[in-house]
């Protein structure tokens, strides 16, 4: 797969929303991390990635989203995931992914619940 992986950013004081329209690859996960990490820099302590525009996530993916928790904790911040396919759900849970980020079933309860 090649498909181009869009990200759209909505940015609410210290919580940011990356929206995902894509396949989170390599290239897609580089993407969102370069994103993420210029929010973070920016003072963003609390991310929420809506993937509900994405169908697939594949390793290299999952392994830079790795990273991005990696940094989060670091800054203890929160990051967190809302909208996600079953498939990528059980992935995440499957990978560990849940044991620092939290998962949402859409973007109201997330932003809700993070505060």
């Amino acid at each position: 797969m090649s498909e181009t992986l869009k990200l759209t950013v909505d940015r609410r004081d210290a919580l940011a929303v990356i929206y995902t329209e894509g396949y989170i690859n390599n290239q897609g996960g580089e993407e969102i991390a370069r994103e993420a990490f210029k929010l973070i820099d920016d003072g963003v302590k609390i991310l929420l990635l809506n993937l509900a525009g994405t169908k697939i996530v594949n390793s290299i993916g999952i392994s830079i989203l790795i990273e991005i928790i990696e940094r989060m904790l670091e800054i203890e911040g929160k990051l967190a995931f809302c909208a996600l396919t079953p498939t990528i759900d059980k992935t995440f849970h499957i990978m560990g992914l849940t044991l620092y980020a939290s998962i949402y079933p859409d973007e109201d309860r997330a932003v809700t619940e993070l505060g």
